[in-house]
């Protein structure tokens, strides 16, 4: 049995002890030469000497533009009150007499002052008034319902900016011509005349809120787009809230800005307005002060600066208005508080 058993030749395992020593060779020479290289490279990267930190930059401070501002500031103030000041000097000082303020004295007194200030606030008041009647609705069925009528009524409220106004007079004046020659035995015949009334020209009302839709559309389109109307819409009317209760408690708070700038421009508009008011006839106060320039040169020249005054003051009631803290009212919060009520009783019912 014993003498059976093979025994491995001497040359075969010379062989497989070779070929395992040439294939470990390689891989036992690879490993310590690695090793020393990795080595090697560490020490120099220890005895390399550091680099130097760099010191960070100091941001330049920017010089602020201050000498600029008020080189601006100076001159648009110089541009507007130098011919203010030359105004009131031209008013007030009289060659060989010296300063007298007879020519404001006598503005109260003069014929037709009172009359036609008056009747330029009233035009502004009625036309502020038909403008935002007209718009308000108008942008804010348009925000909510129809967006994609937005491009149109923008463009025909932009209309009044291409229609010259001697053009638009024209054409008032052509329809007023025509409508008591061929309406004459109608009732729309007194329309006709009352419109044109000179105590009070509701003709002038209607032409003043055509000039002005462009301004008033600007205006409350730039206090729409700052608010979401859409959402406070939804979140007044899940609360049980009217359509007027959201127009005017909710929509119209978030638009103050906007109608006080609207009626801001509608309120220079108007009072500075002379070329369609002296073509049609009416005589509020810019014709007022054309009218007597010709006659009383510094009468007219105060009355100017005096509008001007006057003009400015409204308008700054205007933007007090415009930034004035709006009041919440409890109508909506005393509905939903007694309507929870009935609810809790019967909750209280249920589990009793």
């Amino acid at each position: 049995m014993a003498a059976m058993t093979p025994t491995p030749a001497p040359n075969d395992e010379a062989a497989s002890a070779a070929s395992a020593a040439a294939h470990a060779t390689p891989a036992a020479a690879a490993g310590p030469a690695v090793a020393v290289a990795v080595a090697v490279a560490a020490d120099g990267e220890r005895d390399r000497p550091e680099p130097p930190a760099r010191t960070p930059r100091r941001a330049r401070p920017r010089s602020r533009p201050r000498v600029w501002r008020g080189a601006v500031l100076g001159l648009a103030g110089a541009y507007f009150v130098l011919p203010l000041l030359a105004s009131f000097v031209f008013t007030v000082h009289v060659p060989g007499q010296g300063i007298s303020f007879e020519a404001y004295t006598q503005l109260l007194s003069a014929e037709g002052f009172t009359e036609s200030l008056l009747l330029s606030l009233g035009l502004a008041a009625a036309t502020i008034a038909a403008s935002l009647l007209l718009a308000v609705p108008a942008l804010v069925a348009v925000r909510i319902g129809s967006p994609r009528l937005r491009p149109v009524v923008e463009v025909m409220c932009m209309m009044p900016l291409v229609v010259p106004p001697i053009a638009l007079v024209t054409g008032i004046t052509t329809v007023l011509r025509w409508g008591p020659e061929h309406l004459s035995t109608t009732p729309l015949y007194q329309t006709f005349l009352a419109v044109q009334n000179p105590d009070f020209p509701v003709v002038l009302v209607l032409a003043y809120t055509v000039l002005a839709l462009p301004f008033v559309y600007r205006s409350l389109d730039a206090g729409l787009r700052a608010v979401d109307v859409p959402t406070l819409v939804e979140a007044a009317r899940s609360c049980g809230a009217s359509w007027p209760y959201v127009v005017l408690r909710v929509i119209l708070p978030n638009l103050r800005a906007a109608l006080a700038g609207a009626g801001f421009l509608t309120l220079a508009l108007v009072l500075g307005e002379f070329t369609i008011a002296s073509l049609l006839g009416f005589q509020p106060f810019a014709v007022w002060i054309v009218s007597i320039s010709g006659a009383h040169a510094r009468m007219s020249v105060a009355v100017s600066v005096l509008s001007l005054l006057i003009t400015w003051l409204l308008l700054l009631l205007l933007s007090r208005a415009g930034t004035a803290p709006a009041t919440v009212s409890a109508g909506p919060s005393r509905n939903s508080r007694t309507s929870r009520t009935p609810r809790t009783s019967r909750t209280s019912g249920k589990e009793s």
